[in-house]
């Protein structure tokens, strides 16, 4: 399963009108495990319940104003239809795929995997600062194997 590239697209481009924030610091692993789980736990409830208002509340200020609760719903459709529930991770660690960092752009990246089984739990989040604190900008979410 597969986010839809127009999502990540017009994330990727709003990224890029951001002020570099040299002030922001990483997070701690334990802060960037929260922020992890509350993303994509989130984003599972909204899935499994068809109700996107309490994901659409936690996205980041400037994201939430282009983006509405049911375009986010039809963005995630894939997820919906195949019946995907994840809610297991809230049990486990994230392995990140490389260390945690800021970009130019003032966003903190997140990558990474939950090792569930038979299928992989993969994540490329984006956080930004929002109503002071950090806020999803992106999220790209895979189920897979895990050999790819």
């Amino acid at each position: 399963m597969r986010l839809t590239p127009f999502i990540g697209a017009v994330i990727g481009a709003w990224l890029l009108t951001l002020p570099a924030q040299a002030e922001n610091k990483v997070p701690s692993t334990q802060q960037q495990e929260v922020l992890i789980k509350t993303a994509l736990l989130s984003l599972n409830d909204a899935n499994v319940t068809g109700n996107y208002g309490v994901l659409h509340a936690k996205l980041a200020k400037a994201f939430r104003e282009q983006f509405t609760p049911d375009r986010l719903k039809q963005s995630f459709k894939t997820f919906v239809d195949q019946k995907a529930d994840w809610s297991l991770i809230a049990a486990m660690e994230p392995i990140p795929t490389e260390p945690a960092a800021i970009n130019i752009h003032g966003a903190l990246m997140l990558r990474g995997y939950f090792n569930t089984k038979p299928s992989r739990l993969t994540y490329d989040l984006d956080f930004v600062p929002s109503e002071g604190e950090w806020k999803p900008v992106k999220l790209n979410v895979k189920v897979r194997p895990p050999n790819e």
